[in-house]
């Protein structure tokens, strides 16, 4: 592959779980932790739970997908979008924070690893990770989802609570959902012309 398309594929899913990411459990977690304990331990540990959730779900999706025709995956890509889209502008009218629980007498470091990785494991970021990486190359997909959540989760521990403050996560929800059915339509077209 170019490094045209690669670059343009990393952006494509920075963008896309970046801004499905803000203000989601995983941010609220690091905030959480990093209100009361040092910042990096909680960033390394976060970061170090998205590379493994990241390589789980492109290894799944460009394994699983590799075995669909172009216009099955293209149509199971769009009910998937689809129904994330809707579920990111429906969360955006809740006001639910998750609780975090610390595990006393751990490790920071690994008690933030072992709560992201739990709060996000089947997760709508997962999911979507793993159906870009089985409709685009995995690589670059990989690069670009792992990047927006180790920044989203840089954001939520230095500069989150100032965000959130200047603008509601509802909001952020709301343009989430948006991208997630705006990909939905591309990939149903994408299903249409590919079983013409």
């Amino acid at each position: 592959m170019d490094p045209a398309g690669a670059f343009a594929i990393s952006l494509t899913t920075f963008v896309m779980i970046g801004l499905a990411e803000i203000g989601d459990k995983s941010q609220i977690v690091c905030m959480t932790l990093a209100s009361r304990h040092r910042h990096w331990p909680v960033l390394l540990g976060a970061s170090s739970a998205f590379v493994l959730l990241n390589t789980l779900a492109v290894t799944f999706g460009a394994g699983v997908m590799a075995q669909i025709p172009d216009h099955l995956t293209a149509a199971v890509l769009c009910v998937l979008f689809g129904i994330l889209g809707i579920h990111s502008l429906v969360s955006s009218t809740s006001a639910d924070e998750p609780e975090v629980q610390e595990q006393p007498g751990r490790n920071l470091f690994f008690t933030t690893l072992s709560l992201i990785f739990l709060a996000e494991f089947g997760d709508k970021t997962q999911i979507a990770v793993a159906g870009l990486a089985g409709n685009m190359a995995p690589i670059p997909v990989w690069v670009g989802a792992t990047a927006a959540l180790v920044l989203v989760s840089a954001g939520g521990v230095w500069v989150g609570r100032a965000l959130l403050q200047r603008m509601p996560t509802h909001w952020l929800h709301r343009i989430a959902g948006i991208i997630f059915l705006m990909f939905a339509m591309l990939a149903g077209w994408q299903a249409l012309t590919l079983s013409l």
